[in-house]
């Protein structure tokens, strides 16, 4: 028996100490992968949206195969931008004939990081784990296949995933480029959007939408932001009271921007073209146009994050100034007033609820901005300001921030 104690004692011991060596392995202090900048450009919202073009799947016949080709660069903004939605984390890759090379860093509190080094490598069909390390530990190949199983199990508890991973046949790997050949079916486009909106996400839509088509059968021409918004966060705190705020106020943001922007919800939720649609438009400051900008930037930076709403504010008015309305300060007003609104919908979603429900000015939501440059063409613009973050547009966006600084409702969320 004493032996056996013996023995027992040395084997916990041994383990013990085979747990503080991995984890000093596997734990350091700097992270591989350096955060990457915070903002997003016009140019990356410019590359954004030619990749989707150019990877639209509604081109293909039903039945049909297609490839979805990312560049090494167009996976790394897709990294940075993940890495802006969860801070704590940073990834890049490079990619190689046969193989993708993945680096990844995750802040574990304090000085202290957990890096990832892995190599992808082609396979019959979803790419294998190899050479995978947990900062200076080597983890075996078969025990890196076993955490692959684990990880896919897991991913597929995600409708979308679960989805991409039907469709998807095959992952190649070239140098600087990574394809992924899938199967496109009659229903795969109506099965993706439903996928990105769960039963209960749409529950929350059908409520918001049907309240603004009610309250739409009271209103005569274009209706002041001021007058929609109240009802409607009303209606969102009385069901944040049982529910989730946060996603109570995702909802309603998502319905009020689908309507503004003219396209109805129909366009993102198959379900939606079945439901009546409210017949509305809304005013700010007397101005159809403002109401549109302020509601978009609100719904995607509830959704997506501040930095991605700014972007594609800015990327729409560059693209004005080239062949549209031209460059303007005062929409980028509302954009940023919408962003920040946008932010506090999910930083302080109840706060305001309360705040919005009791009611709300114009000059709340937007400062008046009437005095700033608009309709400006390209060649205007440069004459003016020279380029983006030049110190004359810089100046331009500083008296923006200050004016949505001396708002009581936008003043909480200060860069």
């Amino acid at each position: 028996m004493r032996s056996f104690l013996k023995y027992l004692g040395w084997t916990l011991l041994v383990l013990v100490l085979a747990l503080f060596v991995a984890v000093g392995l596997g734990v350091q202090t700097r992270p591989l992968v350096p955060p990457p900048p915070a903002a997003i450009s016009p140019a990356d919202v410019e590359q954004a949206k030619h990749f989707l073009r150019r990877n639209d799947p509604r081109q293909l016949a039903p039945g049909s195969l297609g490839t979805l080709r990312v560049s090494e660069q167009e996976l790394g903004l897709l990294l940075a931008y993940l890495s802006s939605r969860h801070p704590q984390a940073a990834a890049q890759a490079r990619l190689t004939a046969g193989a993708a090379e993945l680096e990844a860093s995750w802040a574990l509190g304090g000085p202290f990081w957990l890096n990832v080094r892995a190599r992808l490598e082609e396979d019959a069909g979803l790419p294998a784990l190899r050479d995978l390390r947990l900062g200076a530990l080597p983890v075996p190949d078969g025990l890196a296949a076993w955490l692959r199983e684990q990880l896919l199990t897991r991913l597929a508890m995600n409708e979308e995933l679960r989805l991409a991973r039907q469709l998807l046949r095959h992952v190649s790997v070239r140098p600087g480029q990574l394809q992924l050949v899938y199967e496109w079916r009659h229903d795969s486009y109506r099965r993706l959007l439903d996928s990105l909106m769960p039963a209960a996400e749409q529950a929350r839509l059908q409520a918001y939408h049907q309240a603004l088509h009610r309250l739409s059968r009271q209103w005569r021409g274009p209706v002041s932001l001021s007058q929609v918004l109240p009802p409607l966060f009303a209606l969102a705190a009385e069901r944040s009271a049982t529910g989730d705020a946060t996603a109570e106020n995702r909802a309603l943001l998502l319905v009020l921007a689908a309507q503004a922007s003219g396209r109805g919800l129909g366009t993102l939720l198959p379900a939606a073209r079945s439901w009546p649609r409210p017949v509305v438009e809304f005013s700010l400051h007397g101005r159809p146009d403002f109401p549109m900008h302020w509601l978009i930037s609100a719904a995607l930076s509830a959704h997506a994050g501040g930095p991605l709403a700014d972007a594609i504010g800015l990327y729409k008015e560059i693209a004005d100034s080239r062949d549209g309305s031209g460059f303007s300060f005062n929409d980028i007003a509302a954009d940023r007033a919408g962003s920040r609104l946008g932010l506090l919908a999910v930083q302080q979603p109840q706060r305001l609820q309360q705040r919005l429900a009791s009611g709300v000015a114009e000059s709340a939501l937007l400062p008046d901005v009437s005095d700033l440059p608009e309709y400006l063409s390209a060649a205007e613009f440069r004459q003016r300001y020279g380029e983006i973050g030049s110190p004359a547009y810089q100046a331009m966006q500083q008296s923006i921030e200050t004016r949505l600084d001396a708002s009581p409702l936008l003043a909480p969320l200060l860069p």
